[in-house]
């Protein structure tokens, strides 16, 4: 009991929403300590003092990342969105090489490799990508929970299977990171956003490499590649980092300076509290569709839950305060540490007129 009342407590401490918002699939939001931040950093620029202090938040952000995908921060890139870090994967395969990947997934997932032009990008249902892992297949591209339905991809089964094969893995966690716990060590790379289930502004990403990179070389790095940033300014990086900090692209200081915050309030509440408090509310949802007579995409264990046919009704849910996603005509509503029973008994009861 005293742990579910620190949980509550701490909740109620960082958020008061105006709405039922059931929404965090697409964003997640802002704790009010992250708003604070945020408004000290913006005050740095407006005043001119020296922003040098936002850096210490850039390497604070990566550390943290690093302890909730269980590596070692070395193993972490810090990014802007995860298409540009799809796409040094993509740039690092050699002309013909094949890429699994998942019927509808994330557009940030897939398209960099479909825009090389000289890969064989092949797609298959979610639940036949392990079966579908073949000689030959180069790298097994998937998000770890479907965005459009909730879908929790098998990823024991698919890392068996490239292992089998010899082929390398890559996960997009940007679903996943913040409520369902991370193995980011059993996959080659991975990456995630932050301003979903991490609760950040937008503009930072992350990408988990092996030790050795992976065969990855860093086409978009910059001056924050270098081993020594500050001496890298002009001409070319004369030594890139000897971390996966080579992988980083120009960091948006204001968005690390309140995601600093947003991933203290993460592990402060707990991965585990934050999973269970998360998919008992979506599976509080899951039943009482039940009792309407509605069916959603099954998607057992999911924080994301999508009901096909009720697409239709997120204007109107929005229009009373509910704040659900329409995609391709499912109503999808997504269950982070803000929200509570009353959200869901609140959607449930609109949903039932």
């Amino acid at each position: 009991m005293e742990t579910t009342e620190t949980f509550e407590s701490l909740v109620r401490a960082e958020f008061a929403p105006t709405t039922s918002y059931l929404n965090t699939a697409s964003n997640g939001l802002l704790p009010a300590r992250t708003v604070t931040a945020l408004h000290q950093a913006a005050l740095l620029r407006a005043e001119g003092r020296p922003l040098l202090p936002l850096y210490d938040d850039v390497e604070a952000c990566r550390a943290a990342y690093a302890r909730l995908a269980g590596v070692p921060a070395t193993r972490v890139a810090a990014g802007a969105s995860v298409a540009a870090h799809t796409g040094v994967i993509a740039a690092s395969l050699p002309a013909g090489a094949e890429v699994l990947t998942v019927d509808d997934d994330f557009t940030s997932v897939v398209n960099p490799f479909h825009v090389r032009g000289d890969l064989k990008v092949r797609a298959v249902p979610l639940e036949r990508v392990a079966e579908s892992v073949r000689p030959g297949t180069a790298l097994v591209a998937l998000s770890s929970v479907q965005s459009a339905d909730g879908r929790i991809a098998d990823l024991a089964a698919v890392r068996e299977a490239a292992r089998e094969h010899g082929a390398r893995t890559y996960v997009d966690c940007s679903q996943s990171a913040g409520w369902l716990p991370m193995e980011a060590d059993a996959f080659d790379f991975s990456a995630a956003v932050s301003f979903k289930w991490l609760l950040s502004p937008h503009g930072a990403a992350f990408l988990v490499v092996p030790e050795d990179f992976g065969g990855l070389s860093p086409v978009l790095a910059g001056w924050v590649a270098g081993e020594r940033p500050w001496d890298s300014c002009y001409g070319p990086v004369q030594e890139l980092a000897h971390s996966a900090r080579q992988f980083d692209l120009s960091h948006a200081l204001f968005t690390y300076a309140g995601l600093r915050r947003s991933l203290e309030l993460i592990e402060e509440a707990g991965l585990p509290a934050l999973h269970a408090h998360a998919v008992g509310l979506a599976d509080r949802f899951r039943a009482g569709l039940a009792r309407l007579g509605h069916e959603p995409v099954p998607a057992p264990g999911s924080a994301i839950v999508s009901v096909p046919g009720l697409g239709d009704r997120q204007p109107g849910l929005g229009e009373s305060g509910i704040v659900v996603s329409d995609r391709a005509g499912n109503l999808r509503a997504a269950f982070h540490l803000y929200n509570t029973p009353a959200d869901v008994d609140r959607l449930l009861d609109a949903l039932s007129r």
